[in-house]
């Protein structure tokens, strides 16, 4: 299954793969959850500058946020998309099985399931990831974009559980995740909340149906009461009756 919808937003090209956001950079994500409000009548400027190539506007704050929105736009359709589809079928790229078999060759005791910031980030590091990195460039669109990159993959995308990562380094893990089974994590979690806010409704619906059998039932004796009575009434009418007859 190719995740058509999922094509990573481009940011910014990433530091020491083509550009200027640094790979592995924490992320204050605080505001972006006020973003539509605060920007509601700049839209159309914010627009125009996405359009432009990133060292146009060298790293002005604002844009920097415009482009973090973008990319959060892209991390939000992601992380619901292997919340309701089990990640181990996603295809992510047209080039999966290159990425994941480049990925694994050259960094073959990663662990991904909680990423070291370091692995990402140091100088080494940057120094091992730039080669592989530079081989999906024409292979990959935008393989240097900046995109958001959950260091916890159990975990979703908050402040302290993001950082920046090259688009390619992005799938490179996320691939490896999806196949390696640890994203399920996220997919079984959701699915078992679902299950259980189905049987909280369900034993309601339960609830109230054995309640309103208990009110009918009561209401059924109650009818059966007043009929006995109406019948014993009659009964002794007819005795009167009787009596009186023979009287």
């Amino acid at each position: 299954m190719e995740a058509t919808g999922v094509t990573a937003e481009p940011v910014r090209r990433c530091s020491g793969v083509g550009g200027e956001f640094e790979p592995g950079r924490a992320l204050n994500m605080t505001p972006l959850f006020f973003f539509p409000s605060q920007v509601s009548g700049e839209l159309v400027s914010v627009a125009h500058a996405l359009s432009l190539p990133a060292e146009s506007y060298g790293n002005d704050p604002d844009i920097e946020m415009a482009w973090a929105m973008k990319a959060m736009q892209h991390a939000e359709v992601y992380y619901k998309l292997i919340s309701s589809v089990d990640p181990q079928f996603l295809k992510l790229t047209k080039v999966d099985d290159q990425i994941y078999s480049e990925f694994r060759k050259n960094f073959e005791k990663l662990r991904i399931d909680v990423l070291d910031p370091e692995e990402l980030k140091s100088e080494s590091a940057k120094e091992k990831w730039r080669p592989f990195c530079l081989k999906f460039d024409g292979i990959v669109e935008d393989f240097n974009y900046g995109t958001l990159l959950r260091l916890d993959c159990s975990q979703g995308y908050t402040e302290e559980n993001t950082i920046f990562a090259p688009r390619i380094q992005f799938f490179a893990i996320e691939i490896a995740r999806n196949r390696e089974g640890y994203n399920k994590a996220v997919y079984i979690s959701v699915h078992d909340k679902e299950v259980e806010k189905e049987g909280n409704h369900g034993r309601e619906k339960a609830d109230s149906g054995r309640a309103e059998e208990k009110g009918a039932k009561r209401e059924g004796e109650k009818v059966k009461t007043n009929k006995g009575e109406e019948k014993e009434k009659e009964a002794n009418k007819e005795i009167n009756k009787s009596s009186e007859t023979a009287m």
